[in-house]
């Protein structure tokens, strides 16, 4: 076992790591040997110079999504469904654009990213608590990203319509039903969806750019997929209640695998219920990410050893800091090894790059790749609601090998890895960001 933690290390380490990769401000508490420590660094907003204290709120973005599915887990439990139930059992009014998938589409296919259901339907439906009911009704129109069951494809959409079928079944809103599952028993003091309440506490704006950013939040309606704020201790305590029978009977259901990924460079190889799901160094390992609007969280547990790790950031370069961090981290906990992040070979490889030139499409982006003198360009420029709140992203991408190409935005310190895959039907796709894009041109 590697040595016990030095707090004023961390303390100083936290702030150079910050400044390394101009993060604003950060807040970390991990879980090692039965003890909670807490650190942080930096500014809430570079704007008033707040400082980050160890009992300020970030937005957890959608590391809110394990808290969903434990929700889900918890009615599970209760006998009021099973995650073979079809959302249409428990919401008849469902619908989306295919009629197959809306009879047959069930609770473990939202659970696992495996719907198809175009995932990135960012809508603002009001601050009403029928805001999710009411976004629920415009996914009426919302095509299928790929067949059901057929891949793996991140899906906010789907979180938020699980997010419902909480609402039906315990007859609250979700924010309440959050509230009465996990927040009330854990005991959390410091873990809020709504603006009104986060603004009681030391709350952190998010930064693009170096600046803060334009809007502080997401949408009301988003709740489910992504609105949890919180220290992070009280997602350690969260975390932690996984490692035993504090909120489960059984949450290790949580973390049997469902599905591969198929890029598995980027979070992890497969997707639990909830969870994602990896390995290091033959140590399993569980974790989810999120990010808001220049807002970015971490959350990484090591069941075999009760070890849990949080991180919130409000900007910067932040995958990077985060890798950095959890490199040095756990291996000063536990020797360790993090895997690097995928980067370039060593020697250059050449393949067939004209085969993959063409238009990749679903909901949020557009994917716009293009082959000249054996290079592959990348051009992806958002779309939807978020699209002015994001600047196009635009670079080269290197191969690896036949399938798997890697690549990075100018000034980014982090390689980001992007996978060429066929379903069996033919029908071609690049899995970039945990999400399968459809080659539609």
């Amino acid at each position: 076992m590697a040595a016990a933690v030095d707090p004023g290390r961390w303390h100083s380490r936290l702030a150079e790591l910050i400044t390394q990769f101009e993060v604003p401000g950060a807040n970390l508490a991990f879980l090692h040997e039965g003890e909670v420590h807490e650190f942080a660094a930096g500014v809430l907003n570079t704007d008033t110079g707040v400082e980050v204290t160890t009992d300020s709120l970030f937005q957890i973005g959608s590391v809110t999504k394990v808290w969903t599915a434990t929700q889900i887990m918890l009615l599970v439990e209760r006998g009021e469904l099973t995650l073979e139930t079809p959302v249409a059992e428990v919401l008849p009014e469902f619908r989306v654009a295919d009629p197959e998938v809306t009879k047959t589409v069930t609770i473990r296919h939202l659970l696992t990213h495996t719907s198809g259901i175009d995932g990135d339907l960012f809508l603002d439906t009001g601050r009403g608590d029928d805001c999710v009911e009411k976004y629920v009704q415009a996914c009426a129109d919302l095509a299928q990203n790929h067949p059901l069951g057929a891949t793996q494809s991140y899906c906010n959409s789907g979180f938020i319509v699980a997010g419902r079928v909480i609402e039906r079944l315990t007859g609250k809103v979700w924010d309440a039903a959050l509230r009465e599952q996990i927040i009330e028993p854990l005991g959390l003091t410091h873990t809020w969806t709504l603006p009104e309440d986060v603004l009681r506490f030391r709350g952190a704006m998010g930064h693009m750019g170096g600046r803060p950013a334009p809007t502080w939040g997401l949408m009301r309606s988003a709740g489910p997929a992504g609105l949890i704020c919180a220290r992070p201790a009280d997602v350690v305590a969260f975390a932690r209640a996984h490692l035993g029978t504090e909120l489960l009977a059984d949450s290790r259901a949580m973390w049997e695998p469902q599905v591969d990924i198929p890029n598995p460079h980027t979070l992890g190889k497969q997707w639990g219920l909830g969870w994602i799901l990896d390995e290091w160094q033959g140590r399993r390992i569980i974790s989810h990410g999120g990010n808001t609007i220049g807002q970015a969280a971490m959350l990484w547990v090591v069941p075999e050893t009760e070890t849990v790790v949080c991180v919130l950031a409000n900007g910067g370069h932040t995958a990077a800091f985060q890798h950095a961090l959890a490199t040095e981290l756990f291996d000063e906990l536990l020797g360790l090894a993090v895997p690097p992040v995928l980067g370039p070979p060593a020697e250059p490889y050449e393949t067939d790059v004209e085969r993959y030139a063409g238009v990749y499409e679903r909901a949020g982006v557009r994917l716009t790749l293009t082959a000249g003198d054996g290079r592959l360009s990348l051009y992806g420029e958002p779309t939807g609601a978020l699209a002015g709140l994001q600047p196009p992203m635009e670079f080269d991408l290197v191969p690896v090998d036949d399938t798997t190409f890697v690549g990075r935005p100018e000034g980014e310190p982090q390689w980001t890895s992007a996978v060429f895959y066929e379903l069996a039907d033919g029908s071609r796709y690049v899995h970039l960001g945990v999400r399968a894009t459809p080659k539609t041109a």
